[in-house]
């Protein structure tokens, strides 16, 4: 499985990649020098963008071991004061640098709507060559393969993985044996390890070789997938899996199947008919499978990414279920689920082929590419230090593909790319707006938060009643005494002996250590103000942290006896300065649909009290 979930991407380009560049939209003919150019372009791109870019370079850019676009966003180092306020430790003072992070992450929601609809849609076009009259039934079958896929995430990853993992080696293996086969055929492939069949390509087909491009990065799709993975399962394993298995089956099945087209140049799905005609369907078989596992893998990267997008203060707070006890990194959120699933089919149902899809992929992995390296370039030279001109250099080589790459792509806008784009400015708007609100929430707040001075100060003028038990206020205020506290103080005129201001504060990084998770500060009058610490990959529950806590620093909770208070916002749009009207609508039904903080941050239902705070945006 964990091939699969790294390689599966990538793994599975050979499907329709190959095939665009002579049979797309925009396509060249056969040619012998035009094979040798694109499988030369082909070949290094593999060696430049995913070898030497993600797997040798950004790979080294971890965030505590984690990896992936938010996580190298929250490498980019802040200038200022950090956001506490908002329960996000993103930095701050970067405002560009962070609007690309966050924009880099909707276009992951848009791979992971393309990349199962052409993986699974490419694979089951396999029955088109094995039998022409099976054409009507292609994409029916495509798109109840990925309802069924759909349908078994709640059961877990593992589950997935286990009834499909082995496949994956299989499947890598029966690359390398197709390709070697008609390598045997056409031994002159192997000069398109030569880069001047490439530079030959653009200057004997001009544009049209330009235009190219934007099927010869499907090739390259899988980087994102290489890095967002590092966190599982390690920089080394994964290393070692690329340059053992992963790359040399690829380059083999690549060049196999430019030897095909020129021994047969007629031929017009050049990945299935490697297959002698007797393998065709186990063949077909085993890319279905392998599809299924490079959807798997999208699929459940966008939960992780969702997951990770919640504790960093850019989305509200979503219903996530953790499917393994083993593994925490495993967790299943139904909306997205559902949402990707009806996306996907219908892109299934609305493209009606690989070749269609194609048009619309390359858009999002181009401009994630390109974003990836420039916040890889400050990363370069504020965190490690690397010299501006040396940083600018590596910048410019990989820049000078990407862009060519997505200038290509741009081509194809009005045949499908639109569609990636869409989605990620329907999900950047979404993010940047519940980001944005609930900074100017906190600041709203913050005017009307009394110190922690002068609420000593109301304690001894009010005379409240001090009555037994503990009460545990809960607030995204990093100092001062939230408001529910205030106004139990004022209209009940009750205090708790034990009173536990409670922040907490999302880290930009991955995991917090055990003995890092608390910090607790005595502020008198049976006070307390304690701060409890998570990384972006975990999740809040409070109880069990508070028990630990009590045992650890000899606190005297009984947690029988514990209650909690929560300020209920009711958010109210307003002409005041902030956002447009329209987006503070926008907030206000995320904020409707969040999750509620007593299921979000586990606490007993049956302990937690709620005061109403309104809230003018």
């Amino acid at each position: 499985m964990a091939l699969g979930v790294v390689f599966g991407d990538i793994g599975t380009s050979p499907l329709y990649a190959l095939k665009e560049c002579f049979f797309g939209s925009h396509s060249v003919p056969p040619t012998h020098e035009n094979v040798l150019g694109i499988l030369s372009l082909i070949l290094w791109a593999l060696i430049l963008i995913i070898s030497i870019k993600y797997v040798a370079l950004v790979m080294r850019a971890d965030n505590h071991g984690e990896g992936g676009i938010l996580a190298l966003t929250a490498l980019v180092p802040g200038r200022g004061a950090t956001a506490e306020t908002t329960g996000s430790r993103l930095a701050v003072g970067r405002p560009m640098l962070i609007a690309l992070g966050i924009f880099g992450t909707a276009l992951l929601y848009g791979d992971g709507m393309i990349t199962p609809a052409i993986s699974v849609l490419g694979a089951v076009e396999g029955l088109e060559v094995a039998a022409p009259a099976l054409h009507p039934y292609v994409v029916p079958v495509a798109a109840g393969i990925l309802i069924g896929l759909f349908s078994l995430q709640k059961f877990g990853t593992h589950r997935v993985g286990a009834l499909f993992g082995p496949i994956v080696i299989i499947w890598f293996v029966t690359l390398a044996w197709l390709g070697l086969m008609w390598i045997f055929e056409a031994p002159a492939v192997w000069g398109a390890w030569d880069p001047r069949h490439a530079i030959a390509f653009f200057r004997s087909n001009g544009w049209m070789g330009f235009a190219v491009l934007g099927s010869v990065v499907l090739a390259v799709t899988g980087g994102e997938a290489l890095y967002a993975d590092m966190g599982h399962f390690g920089r080394r394993p994964i290393r070692l899996a690329w340059f053992g298995l992963v790359l040399p089956s690829l380059v083999i099945n690549y060049l196999g199947q430019g030897a095909m087209l020129l021994v047969k140049p007629g031929v017009r799905h050049p990945f299935f008919e490697l297959a002698p005609t007797w393998a065709l369907y186990p063949l077909i078989a085993i890319a279905t499978m392998a599809a299924i596992i490079a959807s798997q893998a999208l699929i459940s990267g966008a939960f992780s990414i969702t997951r990770q997008a919640v504790q960093l203060g850019l989305m509200p707070r979503l219903d996530v279920e953790h499917t393994s006890a083993r593994e925490i990194g495993q967790v299943y959120v139904p909306r997205v689920n559902w949402a990707l699933m009806v996306a996907t089919v219908l892109i299934v149902i609305g493209f009606r082929s690989s070749g269609a899809i194609a048009a619309a992929y390359g858009i999002a992995v181009t401009l994630l590419m390109i974003i990836t390296a420039l916040l890889l370039f400050i990363v370069m030279t504020e965190r490690w230090q690397w010299s501006t001109p040396l940083a600018g250099l590596v910048l410019g080589v990989f820049l000078t593909i990407e862009v060519a790459f997505f200038s290509a792509n741009a081509l194809k806008i009005i045949d499908g790319g639109w569609l990636p784009l869409v989605v990620a400015m329907a999900l950047f708007t979404v993010m940047t707006t519940w980001r944005t609100g609930r900074r100017i929430v906190a600041d709203r707040l913050a005017t009307r938060t009394v110190s922690i001075d002068d609420l000593f100060t109301m304690i001894g003028e009010i005379k409240a009643v001090r009555v037994p038990g503990t009460a545990i206020y809960m607030t995204a205020q990093g100092s001062g005494a939230p408001p529910a506290l205030v106004h139990n103080l004022q209209y009940n005129k009750v205090l708790h002996e034990r009173v536990v201001l409670l922040n907490i504060i999302t880290l930009q990084q991955p995991h917090v250590p055990a003995e890092e998770r608390v910090t607790v500060e005595m502020l008198g009058e049976g006070v307390y103000n304690v701060r409890l610490f998570y990384g972006f990959m975990e999740e809040p529950h409070v109880p069990r942290a508070l028990y630990a806590t009590a045992k650890s620093r000899g606190m005297t909770f009984d947690f029988q006896d514990v209650v909690y208070f929560l300020g209920r916002q009711t958010i109210l749009v307003t002409d005041r300065q902030g956002m447009a009207i329209w987006r503070e609508k926008l907030f206000v039904l995320m904020s409707r649909n969040a999750v509620r903080a007593t299921a979000y941050f586990r606490l007993p239902p049956e302990r937690v009290v709620e005061l109403g705070v309104q809230v003018e945006m």
